[in-house]
């Protein structure tokens, strides 16, 4: 069964925005990217997503700062949010997703099919 619904991929690393991006779609996800926690924060403003899926750091807003803010309002208070990282030994990765209600956190270098799997099974679809 493939799941039909939204998905924004945030990530200032182009390729592997695209291959999170392709991945999504083969399980039916309609995958949009931002470049940056900016750009996110007014897609996601603009045009309601099922989930969001961000990097960690990145310029101009950092994927924490995109989750406060996402948080923040009534659309995105209960989207699920997975956070990819690259500094998963430098945070406080519990107390953040428990902070942040982080649906699932993905350390730097992840698979995308384990990210899929992970979004379809938040929005209870299966691959």
């Amino acid at each position: 069964m493939q799941f039909r619904g939204k998905a924004l991929v945030v990530d200032d690393n182009v390729a592997l925005a695209r291959v999170t991006q392709f991945a999504l779609g083969r399980a039916g996800l309609d995958a949009h990217i931002a470049p940056n926690g900016r750009k996110a924060l007014e897609l996601a403003l603009a045009e309601k997503y099922d989930i969001v899926i961000s990097d960690q750091q990145m310029p101009e807003m950092t994927g924490l700062e995109l989750c406060r803010r996402l948080r923040s309002t009534a659309e995105y208070a209960a989207t699920p949010i997975v956070l990819l990282t690259a500094k998963g030994l430098e945070l406080e990765l519990p107390a953040l997703q428990r902070e942040l209600e982080i649906s699932a956190i993905f350390s730097k270098p992840f698979s995308p099919s384990e990210v899929v799997g992970a979004a379809c099974q938040l929005l209870g679809a299966t691959v």
